[in-house]
């Protein structure tokens, strides 16, 4: 992928926040290959993985843990509620555990301490193993999952989403978000092409799940297939128009695929919406290579 395509993807990150329970989206290079067969049969390669990870500009494994550099200081105040509230699940019955647990969620997330969030969605899994409480679990690990850099522990945290997405699944196959979310965790896996699987499956019970569409369009992207990338955007767009993320990356694709006046018009659009400077000046860079 060349350097322009790394740029935006960095940059593009906030068009996410609130569209999706997909996170933020950054690439990460690493040793694994990922191929989809395209629609005549031929298989496409790429060495750079896609890592379904918060939105910050660098890319080495081996800098500070991303969730470390998001985490917020914990007030005095919210320690203290902390402190209450943990004494209060210990104590507690698994069947009260629940209505405790929810709100230390809740403060974890609030200071963005989304392992310890993760942690204590898993106890009330094991509390209470509903699916309701397996999702939630899924989630939060999956949360945790994309805001973590070091390699180990992102494998660590994306077998406990997918465990917990997938007991989940066992109780209610039709939870569609917890498997496209699933299939991104297997992108840097030794199992890849397991993760573009799932999503077709989601598009078999749905064809026009966002989720899946969005997904599927990042990794053609990263695998250099902008044709296939640009359909995919255009579906989620034939159903959703005000689809601002979709809208960015079908410019970005039609850039790359060589359409150069309607990847104009697409980011000139975007633009006029958009008022992140950083996705602005993505957009910008983008232009002048459209000259």
């Amino acid at each position: 992928m060349n350097r322009y395509v790394l740029l935006v993807v960095v940059l593009a990150a906030a068009l996410t926040v609130g569209l999706y329970t997909l996170p933020k989206v950054v690439v990460r290079n690493d040793s694994k290959q990922l191929s989809e067969s395209n629609s005549s049969g031929r298989t496409t390669q790429t060495s750079d993985s896609l890592n379904a990870t918060a939105g910050m500009g660098d890319e080495a494994s081996n800098r500070p843990d991303r969730s470390a550099i998001h985490e917020k200081p914990i007030t005095a105040e919210q320690q203290k509620r902390l402190d209450d509230l943990r004494v209060q699940f210990a104590a507690t019955t698994p069947a009260e555990k629940e209505a405790v647990g929810e709100k230390i969620i809740a403060l974890f997330r609030e200071a963005t301490r989304y392992d310890s969030a993760a942690h204590y969605a898993e106890l009330l899994a094991i509390a209470q193993p509903s699916e309701r409480n397996f999702l939630k679990a899924g989630d939060e690990f999956f949360e945790a999952y994309t805001f973590a850099v070091d390699e180990k522990k992102t494998a660590a945290l994306g077998e406990k989403t997918r465990n917990y997405y997938q007991k989940a699944l066992a109780k209610n196959p039709n939870l569609l978000t917890a498997k496209a979310n699933m299939a991104m965790t297997y992108v840097n896996t030794d199992t890849p092409m397991q993760g573009i699987m799932l999503l077709r499956e989601v598009l078999q019970q749905e064809p026009t799940n966002e989720l899946a569409l969005f997904n599927l369009g990042l990794l053609s992207m990263r695998s250099n297939q902008y044709d296939r990338a640009i359909d995919r955007f255009r579906q989620i767009l034939v159903n959703n128009p005000a689809n601002r993320k979709a809208q960015f990356y079908l410019g970005i694709s039609l850039a790359e695929a060589g359409q150069k006046a309607e990847a104009k018009k697409v980011l000139a659009q975007v633009k006029e919406q958009e008022k992140d400077p950083q996705i602005l000046a993505a957009i910008r860079e983008y232009e002048e290579r459209l000259k």
